[in-house]
């Protein structure tokens, strides 16, 4: 769903294990390394999206997480001009010009071996890792790096909760 302003509602997710580090996955045939994230469908509410994308990102059902906390308001991103799509039609209006996001912090209870990047007939990534919790901040793609500050500022309190 994209809004009036040219922004796609989207899910960002930080799955977390019990001694606080993060799942940190890799963009398949890529070098470029996040969160699992994506795009809020029309008539698809918030937390349905985020459990739809925890599946077909990385193969844990909502049974595998606890919530333990969300943004608390819609965190924005514009795209590079090299990544905005347009119409058909020279110098046209674009068709999205960034993200806004609500960010989740879930704490896996399952396995971490229930974690499967093929769960999708096309896979968004094909590795990951476990990272300290702050390590994305240095990593991620440098228009998304305040987005990634601030969810992870707001969201670090519930970590601290979930490893304790």
């Amino acid at each position: 769903m994209i809004d009036s302003e040219g922004y796609r509602a989207n899910v960002g997710i930080i799955v977390c294990n019990k001694i606080g580090k993060v799942l940190w996955a890799k963009r398949i045939g890529q070098s470029s390394w996040q969160f699992p994230q994506g795009g809020v469908k029309k008539d698809e509410t918030i937390e349905k999206a985020v459990f739809r994308e925890l599946k077909e990102e990385v193969g844990l059902d909502e049974g595998d997480v606890t919530l333990l906390h969300q943004t608390n308001k819609w965190l924005y991103y514009d795209l590079p001009e090299q990544y905005i799509r347009r119409n058909d039609l020279a110098n046209s209006k674009p068709v999205c010009i960034g993200q806004k996001q609500k960010w989740f912090l879930l704490g896996l209870r399952s396995p971490e071996e229930s974690i499967k990047l093929d769960c999708n007939s096309e896979p968004e990534f094909d590795d990951w890792r476990w990272v300290d919790y702050w390590y994305p901040l240095e990593k991620v793609v440098s228009f998304k790096r305040e987005v990634y500050k601030e969810a992870l500022e707001q969201l670090s309190s519930s970590l601290e909760t979930f490893v304790n």
